[in-house]
């Protein structure tokens, strides 16, 4: 879903840095923008090291010359070997917990003081609905619950310094991330069957909402925590 939501940022003007360790997905999607008649450029960074978190702002700013908005997109869902903190093992707990969120965290960390520099800024982060609800894969939901509680954080430490910062909470959305589940007749059905709406999310579902949040219509709009997950949580 992180392609989608730079390609719409975008379309509606933004200059884009996408960041990922896939660099054939960065050229990919870069590519995409420019062809749209967009701006965008790319580095390869893995958002679990604080160097290469560092090298990505300072190629934003140098690149396009000031940093206002941060879209918190990185994640992994280890199915099959996450679960239960009583049969989770120790290195798929640490993996989780680092991509999820010690990657929000380092991203912030070099984020923010750019965007003060430049009279504020915008942070957007993808959380997840199993951040808010008791759930069978314990770091997942940990990693996800703790992006909640940061975003809350850096809301109410940065609002004086017009930081926004706010966390979008998906449900089942139709992205590589779940491809053992959507090929999965069964597995898709039981998903569907707990989704009021019936259907699976789409990324652009997600990026909607992200580019919402980042924009000048969403300015008294911080420290919220906003579901995008098809009615699941309000069951």
């Amino acid at each position: 879903q992180g392609r989608e939501a730079a390609v719409l940022f975008a379309k509606e003007g933004a200059k884009v840095v996408v960041t990922d360790v896939n660099e054939e997905g960065i050229k990919e999607t870069v590519d995409i923008i420019k062809a749209a008649g967009g701006q965008a450029a790319g580095r390869r960074v893995d958002v679990s090291e604080g160097a290469q978190v560092q090298d990505g702002v300072a190629f934003a700013v140098r690149t396009f010359g000031t940093l206002h908005v941060l879209y918190n997109n990185a994640g992994v869902y280890l199915r099959g070997k996450d679960g239960p903190v009583t049969r989770v093992e120790d290195d798929i707990w640490d993996t989780t917990l680092t991509v999820n969120l010690k990657s929000m965290y380092l991203c912030c960390k070099h984020a923010i003081p750019e965007m003060v520099k430049a009279g504020g800024g915008a942070v957007v982060s993808t959380a997840s609905a199993a951040g808010l609800i008791g759930s069978n894969f314990h770091a997942y939901s940990a990693s996800k619950g703790g992006m909640i509680a940061l975003s809350r954080s850096i809301a109410t430490t940065y609002a004086a310094q017009n930081i926004r910062s706010n966390v979008i909470c998906p449900g089942f959305i139709d992205t590589p991330m779940v491809a053992e589940i959507s090929s999965s007749p069964r597995l898709l059905q039981a998903y569907l069957d707990s989704t009021p709406l019936h259907r699976a999310g789409k990324p652009l579902d997600i990026a909607y909402m992200a580019l919402y949040l980042a924009s000048d219509e969403a300015a008294f709009v911080t420290g919220g925590v906003f579901v995008v997950d098809g009615g699941v949580t309000a069951r």
